[in-house]
């Protein structure tokens, strides 16, 4: 079992004014510096060639920009230079008192103890670990719960700037050898090391050039599959913009060179799928997924190790389970060749089903899928197995987390998990196992670890989970704070949840400064949960903070994911607009107050409705964001993206995409348009930084003479899409947004 450690985190950053409540002002020249600054700007000079265009289907398309796709260029360095150079100006002329009150306010707050929840392998427990300010989590191991933790992995002693982080890792199946995958710089690329537990030493095995892997092992401890991509696709530092395609399966055995490496399973006439492995737990099989993008859909394959003798020797003799893409298939569990598997086969909020892969049953020779957990009105999150037969399910009820036990055999439903409203977050347990540890978070609480012993607890109908341990943010009052969830009518009459985050003492007179953050993407649901970042801005500045659970994302099924993607991506614009008349029309704020944000995916969706409803908001921060939507599948992993947004060359979808593409549609409104500050990352090969660079650049250009609001972008240096970014460089990302925003509204701070 693969063990994830990668903190998918969402930078949220909120500008407010205080009433209701005794404040001081920071200074008053800072107000007069930012009335200063409500005038036209002088940009730098961007090369726009006109002459620049490329084929797109049938059509060409003009992009007098296109030169900024070089990020090795001396050009783009310079433009890089140019635009940091004006922003870090502005922030530093204008903002400099405010900048080191929020960033000194944010790192005492962020100096807590933080744990992760155990989880058991072999002989040890094992849980990561941060003092407070550590760069990144340190990995530590232990023989019994009681006993105090040694260090077993620290990132943080491998570079000097933090900048090297772990980001996944597995165990052999007796606990004996760890492997684990080290990125560098925030890139998606990794390299990929072994250690033996009991010595503590580094084993001999290196694999490079691994990216959107797999590390399972097989129960003989002799290897682990991983995946990787050809060696003629970019190098394997970040920068490269290449596409990454024709991935293939190897498997590695311990103590041999990877030039070594056994193919195990390749498709070269698809060379957008990716292939995961996963060995089954009683060793026996190896479950092959073939993922065509991001689309939350997989083919199936078997293969039987027992035909193999258990040596892995070349291609996988695999037995086609599911050979389409029109539903999901994740494994749970098998006995014998009765396998259990979580699926959306007509069952767009997902059921627990069943097959017998030694016959198959229908007129059509395929296998029937047996239903033993029906769908409910309520998504299923996921699931897992402990105590050989309990099935432990997680659904969202309206974004909340419900935990229900049920049995393998039978599907019968045991007993409801107590919870307090929230997210449970970091589940461990394995069916071996009788222990489940897990971690509920909340907009208000860092984290709540739990532990259920069912050698203890067989009477399920008094489970009773105990509290293992909690994570506690010195000088933070959660008190002082309100969480309210609200549901808003969209466009088409759709009934769209959000939550509201403010002080108890807010007076809803329509004249506070917010934040609204969107996502809306790729079947991902944005849950409660604790982001430090947001309490200077809650507590000090007494602002409103909502998350809009809009469309596309998997808050309410496959069908939620569905109605926000392809021919249906304006709903997500649509929803985040009338999330910001919701609380415009309600009081929290109003539209020289309102602030939009949001990261990836959610980058494009606030890019895109400031090109559409720019007399809503008065200013925005997309991260790393997709902003050219006709060329985002030629670089890096971004053709998996097309089932989400649809093939910008296709006939059908070419006008809508780029009717919503950011790039493309920058106009001088009628208003003035939005300050807008975008946040990207010289390494970031998951959404290129050209994006941003490109959008930047056009906005510039179409309203450097027509707007006063400053339209500036921030460009970090040795940082990616967001993953494993050192601490250091999180706070000092968010005090320059959270100043950017301050400088384009009042704002007063309360000690």
């Amino acid at each position: 079992m693969s063990i994830c450690i990668c903190r998918n985190y969402h930078k949220f950053l909120i500008c407010f004014r205080v009433y209701g409540f005794s404040s001081r002002q920071i200074s008053a020249s800072n107000y007069r510096c930012q009335k200063q600054y409500n005038k036209i700007m002088d940009y730098p000079k961007v090369r726009r060639d006109n002459s620049l265009t490329y084929k797109l289907g049938d059509k060409v398309i003009s992009d007098p920009y296109l030169w900024l796709e070089d990020p090795k260029s001396d050009e783009t360095k310079q433009f890089i230079e140019d635009e940091n150079k004006l922003t870090f100006s502005y922030l530093e002329s204008n903002g400099k008192q405010l900048r080191e009150l929020y960033k000194n306010r944010l790192t005492q707050l962020w100096d807590y103890e933080k744990f992760g929840s155990p989880f058991k392998e072999g002989d040890y427990y094992y849980y990561y670990h941060n003092t407070g300010l550590q760069n990144q989590y340190v990995l530590f191991k232990q023989k019994s719960l009681s006993e105090k933790g040694e260090v077993f992995i620290d990132p943080n002693t491998m570079s000097d700037d933090g900048t090297v982080s772990m980001e996944c890792l597995s165990f052999s199946e007796d606990g004996s050898i760890c492997v684990y995958a080290l990125s560098d710089c925030g890139s998606d690329w990794t390299t990929v090391y072994f250690k033996d537990v009991a010595s503590g030493k580094l084993l001999p095995d290196a694999l490079k050039r691994v990216k959107y892997s797999c590390l399972e092992w097989t129960h003989d401890h002799r290897g682990i599959f991983y995946n990787t991509y050809p060696e003629d696709q970019g190098e394997a530092s970040g920068v490269s913009t290449a596409k990454n395609v024709n991935q293939k399966l190897y498997y590695h055995v311990l103590g041999s060179d990877q030039k070594d490496d056994i193919l195990c399973y390749e498709d070269t006439d698809h060379p957008t799928w990716m292939i995961s492995a996963e060995i089954s737990h009683c060793g026996d099989f190896i479950i092959i997924t073939l993922h065509e993008g991001c689309e939350r859909s997989n083919q199936l394959l078997v293969c039987d190790l027992k035909d193999m003798n258990h040596r892995i020797s070349g291609i996988l003799p695999c037995r086609t389970i599911v050979g389409n893409f029109e539903h999901e298939y994740s494994y749970i569990t098998n006995n014998g060749s009765n396998f259990v598997f979580v699926t959306n086969l007509n069952s767009p909020n997902k059921k627990i089903a069943y097959i017998d892969i030694s016959n198959k049953k229908d007129d059509q020779g395929s296998y029937e899928f047996t239903d033993l957990i029906a769908e409910t009105e309520d998504a299923l999150r996921w699931v897992d197995i402990s105590d050989n037969n309990k099935l432990i399910l997680c659904y969202m009820k309206d974004v909340k987390s419900e935990i229900f036990i049920h049995d393998l055999e039978t599907g019968d439903r045991l007993c409801q998990i107590p919870l307090e409203v929230g997210s449970v977050v970091g589940c461990h347990t394995k069916r071996k196992q009788h222990e489940m540890f897990y971690k509920l978070v909340s907009f208000l609480t860092p984290g709540t670890m739990y532990r259920v012993d069912f050698s203890q607890q067989r009477d399920l109908s008094k489970l009773q989970p105990e509290v293992y341990r909690q994570n506690v943010v010195s000088g933070f009052d959660p008190q002082l704070l309100k969480v309210e969830q609200v549901f808003y009518k969209s466009k088409d009459g759709t009934r769209i949840p959000m939550f509201i985050v403010h002080r108890r003492d807010l007076i809803l007179d329509g004249s506070n400064p917010a934040l609204l953050y969107v996502y809306g993407g790729f079947n991902v649901s944005i849950t409660p949960g604790f982001r430090v970042t947001i309490i200077p801005w809650l507590v000090n500045m007494g602002g409103v903070y909502a998350v809009a659970n809009i469309r596309g994302g998997g808050e309410y099924g496959r069908k939620w994911r569905d109605a926000g993607s392809n021919l249906n991506k304006n709903n997500c614009f649509d929803d985040t607009e009338y999330a910001a008349k919701y609380l415009i029309d309600s009081g929290y704020t109003n539209s020289d107050r309102l602030f939009n944000e949001g990261g990836s995916n959610g980058g494009t969706v606030v890019a895109a409705t400031c090109n559409r409803a720019p007399h809503l908001f008065k200013g925005c921060v997309a991260h790393v964001g997709v902003m050219d939507m006709l060329r985002f599948n030629q670089f890096t992993i971004g053709g998996a993206w097309v089932t989400d947004y649809g093939d910008p060359a296709s006939e059908e979808l070419h006008d809508y995409i780029r009717n919503y593409s950011p790039l493309h549609n920058v106009r001088v409104p009628s208003c003035q348009y939005p300050a807008v500050l975008l946040v990207t990352g010289d390494h970031d090969d998951r959404v290129a930084p050209l994006h941003s660079f490109k959008y930047i650049a056009e906005l510039q250009h179409v309203l450097c003479d027509k707007s006063t609001n400053p339209l500036l972008i921030r460009i970090d240096v040795k940082a990616g899409h967001g993953f494993g970014k050192p601490t250091k460089k999180i706070i000092e990302e968010t005090s320059d947004c959270f100043t950017f925003i301050s400088l384009n509204a009042s704002i007063l701070w309360k000690d």
